[in-house]
C-alpha cells in the first residue's frame, strides 16, 4: 500500500499545482501538472493490492478508464481545436467507468452491491432533473451558433456520463457517487464555458471538481 498512497500523495501534489496554474494561465505549468495528475491517480488504481480491494474486476476497468481520460486531458489542453477527439476519449472512459461499475465485489456484499430497481429510478430523476436546465442551455447554444454537427455526440457523451453517475449512485460506496457527481459538475461546467458564456473561475471549478472526481473514484475501490 506504500506506493499507492505516495501516489495519491504526487497526484494531491500535482492537482494543487494545475489548480494554481490554471487560476495564473500558466500554460506551461499546466501542461505538465495536468497530465501528471491522471498520471499518478492511473498508476495508483493499478499499483492498488487485491488485499486491500474487494473490487479487483472493477478496479482494472477503472485504470483503462483513467487512461483514457489521461488521452482527453492531453487532447483537450492542447493549443489547437481538438474537442472531438477529447470527447471521445472521455466518452471512452465514461464507458469503461460503467463497465467497471457494472462489476460485483467479491466475495459478494462487502462492499454492499444495491441495483435495486428504486435506488436507479431515485437516482435517474435526481440526475435528469439536476441537468435539464444546464443541458437546455447547452444545446441551444449549439443551435445558435452553428454547431449543430456537436449535437449528437455530445449527446452521447451526456447520456454516457448521466448513466455513469447513476450507476456509481447505487454501489453502495459514497466515494464512487460523490466522485462521478462531482465529474457530472466538471462536465457540465466545461460545456458552459465552452458553448454558453465564459465566467469568472470557470476553469479552475472545472480543474477542481475533474480532479476531485477521478481522485474518488480511485479511493473507492478502497475497502
Amino acid at each position: 500500500m506504500t506506493a499507492f498512497w505516495i501516489l495519491i500523495a504526487l497526484a494531491a501534489a500535482a492537482s494543487v499545482v494545475d489548480w494554481v496554474a490554471v487560476a495564473r494561465d500558466d500554460r506551461r505549468t499546466e501542461y505538465v501538472a495536468k497530465p501528471a495528475v491522471l498520471v499518478a491517480l492511473t498508476l495508483a488504481a493499478a499499483v492498488l493490492p487485491a488485499d486491500h480491494t474487494d473490487l479487483v474486476d472493477r478496479k482494472w476497468w477503472f485504470v483503462a478508464a483513467l487512461a483514457c481520460c489521461l488521452l482527453g486531458d492531453v487532447l483537450l489542453m492542447l493549443p489547437r481545436d481538438l474537442f472531438v477527439p477529447g470527447l471521445v476519449s472521455f466518452l471512452a472512459g465514461h464507458v469503461l467507468y460503467i463497465v467497471g461499475l457494472l462489476q460485483p465485489p467479491s466475495p459478494p456484499g462487502n462492499p454492499p452491491f444495491a441495483f435495486s430497481t428504486t435506488g436507479l429510478i431515485v437516482a435517474t430523476v435526481v440526475v435528469v432533473v439536476a441537468a435539464a436546465v444546464p443541458v437546455f442551455w447547452i444545446f441551444r447554444a449549439l443551435l445558435r451558433d452553428g454547431h449543430s454537427g456537436l449535437i449528437a455526440p455530445v449527446a452521447v457523451y451526456l447520456v454516457a456520463i448521466a448513466t455513469m453517475a447513476v450507476l456509481a449512485a447505487n454501489v453502495g460506496v459514497l466515494a464512487a457517487a460523490v466522485g462521478a457527481a462531482l465529474f457530472v459538475v466538471s462536465d457540465t461546467v466545461l460545456a458552459l464555458r465552452r458553448f454558453v458564456t465564459p465566467f469568472r473561475h470557470g476553469n479552475v471549478i472545472v480543474h477542481v471538481t475533474y480532479h476531485l472526481a477521478q481522485g474518488l473514484l480511485v479511493l473507492s475501490l478502497l475497502h
